[in-house]
């Protein structure tokens, strides 16, 4: 019986992934949860799944809460420090991390401080403090497992094979819903039309970062940190997105990781791994599929992508700045205070604003995610 911690329960991966836990509740317990702000998901989740302890980001509705799991055995704590009490709970073998965005480091580096391996979809927390992640992990001979069906993709194709035998990493992207428009066109773009993802069905911040393609500039990060930062990664465009990701060896073979779009799929091998349990999902039909198709991305419509790839190259502080940066453009977009090609405008200026220092500790990080949410909301006033 694997003991778990979800962390981020009521978002896109925290319900998938009970949605697999279900299935398997003889292999899997849940030992502690932790949400945001979705009290009435979150109390119907605690009464389905008895955890012990229960964290709720916002600590405003913790009374609202405990009101709904009165009768229930379970322990209710909030703000920040819950969510690292949910990551560092003693019984947990496993912490999945479907947090979103920067909120997701410090329980991250708290379950690997309490030695438990980490399941990880919250692509943020190697993007803004990689080394630092990295660093606990090998300190405590803990293991990440990703989640992000990309990294995952990557992680099964190097299963048996040694990582310096690595030529290149092809991860591939579906190109969102406007992969196909005119720059023209991007420039009327609406909350509506960005939301609308042709392939994943993903809460709103990812679903805008996939349109822009930041998301799979965040994976590109992700993917350094993960497979070794001096890795070739190249970036494909894969419309159907049926091939997760491939690695190139040396001798010139490519290793490619298929499977239906579904989240599920990747969730049940970070949770079985290093097993595979049987899946009651849909098989890929490759015959039905018919084509599939590969294209260069364009970082002139889509030049997130290209700020990432510059971020990562330049280092230190400055992945954190533009994770920092994107997050409030995109709230801001969603809010309809900015139009959508003034996400990518934003983050640029806030990187060129900033200067980068190494990251050295964690108070590093967390200083340069403020200053650049604080830079950030100064120029949409400013411009805006």
């Amino acid at each position: 019986m694997k003991k778990i911690s979800l962390l981020g329960s009521t978002g896109s991966i925290g319900v998938n992934t009970l949605d697999v836990i279900e299935r398997y509740p003889e292999n899997f317990q849940i030992c502690a949860l932790s949400a945001g702000s979705n009290v009435e998901l979150f109390a119907r989740q605690i009464r389905k799944f008895k955890p012990a302890l229960a964290a709720l980001f916002d600590s405003t509705k913790v009374d609202a809460l405990k009101e709904l799991v009165a009768d229930l055995d379970v322990k209710i704590v909030s703000g920040p420090e819950g969510s690292v009490s949910a990551a560092s709970f003693p019984e947990v073998d496993l912490v999945v991390s479907g947090v979103v965005g920067s909120a997701g480091l410090l329980p991250a580096l708290a379950a690997l401080k309490a030695g438990k391996n980490l399941a990880l979809a919250n692509k943020e927390t190697l993007v803004i403090a990689g080394e630092l992640v990295l660093k606990e992990a090998a300190r405590t001979n803990t293991k990440i497992i990703p989640i992000d069906s990309e990294h995952s993709a990557i992680f099964q194709a190097l299963n048996g094979e040694k990582t310096e035998r690595i030529k290149k990493i092809i991860l591939t992207a579906s190109g969102g819903p406007f992969r196909t428009f005119s720059l023209k066109q991007m420039e009327n773009v609406t909350v509506k039309e960005a939301l609308n993802h042709p392939n994943w069905s993903m809460g709103a911040k990812i679903t805008i970062d996939s349109s822009t393609m930041m998301n799979k500039g965040l994976e590109y990060i992700e993917a350094k940190w993960l497979f070794g930062v001096e890795t070739n990664v190249e970036v494909i465009v894969h419309a159907q997105s049926i091939i997760h990701s491939m690695i190139e060896f040396v001798d010139t073979s490519i290793m490619a990781q298929l499977g239906i779009p579904d989240m599920r799929v990747p969730i049940a091998y970070a949770l079985t791994y290093p097993d595979r349990f049987e899946s009651e999902l849909p098989s890929l039909d490759l015959a039905a599929m018919g084509d599939l198709t590969f294209e260069a991305p364009d970082f002139e419509r889509f030049p997130c992508l290209q700020l990432a790839m510059d971020a990562m190259e330049m280092g230190q502080t400055l992945p954190a700045v533009l994770n920092a940066a994107n997050e409030i453009a995109v709230q801001a977009f969603l809010d309809e205070l900015i139009p959508y090609k003034d996400i990518a405008e934003l983050i640029r200026m806030v990187m060129q604003n900033h200067r980068p220092v190494p990251l050295q500790e964690l108070e590093d990080v967390l200083e340069a995610d403020r200053w650049a949410r604080e830079e950030t909301t100064k120029l949409i006033t400013v411009t805006h």
